[in-house]
């Protein structure tokens, strides 16, 4: 009969400082971890097991949602039906670059920064992803062709780029400036963000009167704002793990409530989307220029070459700087 020995945890004292999580004391898996151990301790119950699981799996409902919608829509002939797909293509990308790098974080410390580089430019490009369907389907009426219209995706793409770029930053001062690297990293997560969302605050809450397409996908578009900001709140502060250190050590820490926030939200911004790119289709094809490859698919080519651009050189910063930077993370 065959027996698998499962792979020792340690406890936060026993792994380097580079490798501690707030408030979180023990589950820790082994920071030399070999890639058999990463991916058979997806079925060990370690402190990252839920983060990894709580994205892997919706990775496959997203799927399921991108192929309905493909089977459904004309893609290859209906420039109109390019934004949406392009978004869920990145509703499918960042929880499963995400699972990626919670799974295979164990390896090293190189490894470890190199895992969350690919998966801040995941959710960098997620959010290109919402601002292309955005710029495409939700816009209120009175802002449709505006000056702010034509340039949206153009600044989208720009702060896609500059938020990969501060968040992988946000892990060179993680130790000797911690509070810093926080504050970068929610900034540079919270840009993005705030400006795609422009356009649904507005219908949600300052627009008045006929032009301001209140239609069957306020619900969602609320319950996915609701849901957003919640998870930044998770991020921000990792309760409930900080008022009970240890006890919220393999089920129920913030990042494991954030993982399933921000599914949860991201579901409903589709699902309001889906709604606003069927109810408005016939307007907005008469009074809104039609897609583009260049604002679509060429909106995701610039960010994805300057994001690996930026992985690259970051990647290359660990090895520029061992003494400063990875000597102490890796006795």
């Amino acid at each position: 009969m065959l027996s698998v020995k499962l792979p020792k945890l340690l406890n936060i004292n026993q792994v380097p400082k580079v490798f501690h999580e707030e408030s979180i004391m023990s589950g820790y898996r082994h920071p030399r971890s070999t890639a058999y151990d990463c991916i058979f301790s997806v079925f060990q119950m370690t402190n990252e097991t839920l983060n990894i699981w709580t994205h892997f799996l919706p990775t496959w409902y997203f799927l399921w949602k991108l192929f309905a919608l493909l089977y459904r829509m004309d893609f290859w002939n209906e420039a109109y039906t390019w934004p949406i797909t392009v978004y869920m293509l990145s509703c499918c990308i960042y929880p499963f670059t995400s699972s990626c790098a919670h799974t295979f974080s164990s390896m090293s410390t190189r490894a470890r920064h190199i895992c969350f580089f690919f998966d801040y430019a995941a959710v960098s490009l997620y959010s290109l992803g919402s601002a292309i369907a955005y710029s495409s389907y939700i816009f209120p009426v009175r802002w449709v062709n505006s000056t702010f219209h034509n340039y949206f995706v153009p600044v989208a793409v720009f702060n896609a780029i500059i938020s990969t770029a501060l968040s992988c930053y946000s892990r060179f001062p993680e130790i000797e400036r911690p509070k810093l690297s926080k504050a970068v990293r929610i900034v540079a997560f919270a840009l993005p963000y705030l400006f795609d969302s422009i356009p649904v605050f507005f219908r949600l809450f300052i627009c008045s009167g006929e032009d301001c397409t209140h239609n069957e996908s306020i619900p969602d578009h609320y319950k996915h704002v609701t849901f957003a900001f919640l998870t930044g709140f998770l991020f921000a502060t990792h309760l409930p793990e900080r008022l009970a250190p240890g006890c919220f050590d393999y089920i129920g820490h913030s990042h494991q409530l954030f993982h399933i926030g921000a599914i949860i939200g991201t579901h409903f911004q589709m699902e309001a989307l889906i709604i606003d790119m069927n109810l408005r289709r016939d307007w907005l094809l008469v009074n809104s220029p039609l897609p583009s490859l260049s604002n679509t698919v060429g909106a995701v080519g610039v960010c994805l070459i300057f994001s690996l651009l930026i992985i690259l050189i970051f990647s290359l910063a660990l090895y520029w700087k061992p003494d400063d930077f990875n000597k102490e993370k890796e006795t």
